[in-house]
């Protein structure tokens, strides 16, 4: 059975910072226990998140019925061009985010394209991978793509210009690689990548995934481990206020933060960015949660919380 690139084949209880783990703590909510991955199969997609609303054109001055000025009188100023869009405007106005969703609802049509090795900097590893899904067929890229596009319209309602990595458009992938070039490319202010867990029944809640201090080859985190831990840990404790969902019972020692060096996705990454898996899609309580629509939009309001939190600092 295949790992998800965001899933560790045996557990871990890496050493987290006092600072980071009160962080969350505070909240008051915890867990303990260790898990696994799963190969995901095709599902059906969720409910379609809002689309953002157009930006308002100005209209057209009306035409002028008076005498043509003499040289000696000042004209008026020119109306501004009914296609000139508006500026953006708010508090995340200026800002650039990326969105990653995780895997592609196709990947396993095209299983040569995505088991091609990809050079992440201290190894190399599949270009993508499948993905999990519910055991009643509800993928995690359909899962990662509607949250995606909900969170996209949250932020965009307060300025920030957002770029997805992907928005269905694409017969697989793109290739893990890829997907951390696009926020390099874009100077992202703050990336993040969404996923779901595929770990065994009974193992329960999220948890955000920030990048080791890395360096060999193409790959050198060093700048980005700080600021990646304030951004991951921002979101998750403000995904536990916005969904109500305690913090991962098995991975992550309570804290909902992991650190990991084997992802080719944060390896890469030159601007801050973090992971975050919103649930295990194999445990039946978590499952039920995924599946809804109105838990998909607390998970996207938890998220864009927190990104928000990061950029305003």
């Amino acid at each position: 059975m295949r790992h998800d690139e965001s899933v560790p084949p045996t557990p871990r209880r890496p050493a987290l910072s006092a600072a980071a783990a009160l962080t969350v703590l505070s909240l008051g909510v915890a867990g303990c226990g260790g898990g696994g991955a799963a190969q995901a199969q095709p599902g059906k997609g969720g409910d379609a998140a809002p689309s953002p609303a157009a930006a308002s054109t100005a209209s057209p001055s009306p035409a002028r019925t008076s005498p043509t000025p003499s040289p000696s009188r000042p004209r008026k100023p020119a109306s501004p061009s009914p296609s000139a869009p508006d500026a953006p405007s708010g508090p995340l106005s200026g800002r650039t985010v990326v969105i990653d969703p995780g895997h592609n609802p196709n990947n396993h049509l095209h299983t040569a394209e995505i088991n091609r090795q990809v050079d992440i900097g201290t190894t190399h590893k599949e270009c993508d991978t499948t993905g999990t899904s519910t055991n009643s067929g509800y993928a995690e890229a359909r899962f990662t793509l509607d949250v995606s596009h909900r969170l996209r319209t949250l932020l965009q309602a307060q300025g920030a210009k957002v770029i997805l990595t992907y928005d269905g458009d694409r017969a697989f992938g793109p290739c893990v690689d890829e997907r951390a070039r696009i926020g390099n490319k874009a100077r992202a202010d703050a990336v993040v990548s969404v996923h779901a867990d595929g770990s065994a029944a009974g193992n329960r809640g999220f948890h955000v995934i920030l990048p080791a201090p890395v360096r060999g080859g193409e790959a050198d985190t060093s700048k980005i481990v700080g600021p990646s831990r304030d951004l991951g840990t921002r979101i998750a404790g403000l995904f536990v206020r916005a969904t109500g969902s305690a913090p991962s019972n098995y991975i992550g020692g309570k804290t909902g933060l992991d650190t990991r060096k084997d992802l080719g996705g944060l390896n890469l990454s030159t601007v801050p960015k973090v992971f975050i898996e919103c649930g295990n899609m194999r445990d039946p309580d978590d499952a039920a949660l995924l599946t809804s629509a109105g838990w998909r939009q607390k998970a996207a309001q938890g998220i864009a919380d927190g990104i928000s939190s990061y950029l305003k600092g």
